[in-house]
């Protein structure tokens, strides 16, 4: 294997949740041009790839909260391909609150059901397939909010920190099995979900000036850390936290 292949994904059976859209999407078509064969799970696809771009790269509607139907999915993906690589746990949602009132139960139960629980229940089928060949790769899309609190947002915040544990239990418990569990922390990135910070021009401005590269992340920039991940360059790496933040959680007093 020279320096170059071990950074290859070629051939690599590779299941991304929540990919209908945003991060999801774009770790999806780079995957796929990168030779893998990739699954995306998720509710929907506004922005679905055409099937006409890559025959390695197949859509796949489910409620990731259904384990049952989840757990089928993959029982027809190991049939096909005899091994799963790698998950990416990529499935999330926030739902921000209002200052100075109290948050609401729902929103907490559902972002935690979607942002946690959904991850474990993946996780846990997955397993069953990975552990057949004694090898693979869980990645965590976890994020900054995994480190620091955040206004207004407890659910997420909680989740994110739950997620990032959740990782390191599982590297813990299914390392000798040969599987990695590690996580990817996303800084600021101009997507749907923080539609919002980038179009108000103060908040775009504050998130810009903690950054210590002084600008919010292109989310193709995702796309390497990723792969590193998904590919045998990573196969001593496990239980850790990789944030691709252009330095935000480094970032000490100014």
């Amino acid at each position: 294997m020279n320096e170059t292949d071990i950074f290859s994904i070629k051939n690599k059976v590779i299941i991304i949740t929540g990919a209908g859209r945003g991060i999801g999407r774009t770790f999806a078509v780079n995957m796929a041009k990168a030779s893998a064969y990739v699954y995306c799970f998720d509710i929907n696809f506004p922005t679905k790839i055409p099937d006409t771009l890559f025959d390695n790269l197949f859509h796949i509607k489910c409620d990731l909260t259904n384990t049952k139907k989840f757990d089928m999915e993959c029982k027809k993906i190991f049939a096909n391909h005899k091994k799963i690589d790698v998950l990416v746990n990529n499935l999330g949602s926030t739902a921000p609150g209002k200052p100075n009132k109290i948050y609401s139960t729902k929103d907490w139960e559902q972002t935690l059901k979607i942002n946690l629980s959904a991850a474990f229940n993946c996780s846990q089928t997955i397993i069953k397939f990975m552990k057949k060949r004694k090898n693979g790769s869980i990645i965590n899309i976890t994020s900054i909010n995994a480190e620091l609190g955040f206004p207004n947002n407890p659910a997420y915040v909680a989740s994110k920190g739950g997620l990032k544990m959740l990782g390191k239990s599982l590297a813990r418990d299914w390392g000798k099995y040969g599987i990695r569990v590690n996580n990817l922390g996303p800084g600021y990135f101009k997507t749907l979900m923080n539609k919002k910070s980038w179009e108000n021009p103060r908040t775009r401005k504050a998130r810009t000036v903690r950054t210590m590269l002084g600008r919010w992340g292109e989310i193709d920039e995702l796309v390497g850390p990723c792969i590193f991940l998904a590919s045998d360059a990573s196969q001593y790496v496990t239980g850790q936290d990789i944030y691709v933040d252009g330095g935000w959680t480094a970032n000490g007093l100014s």
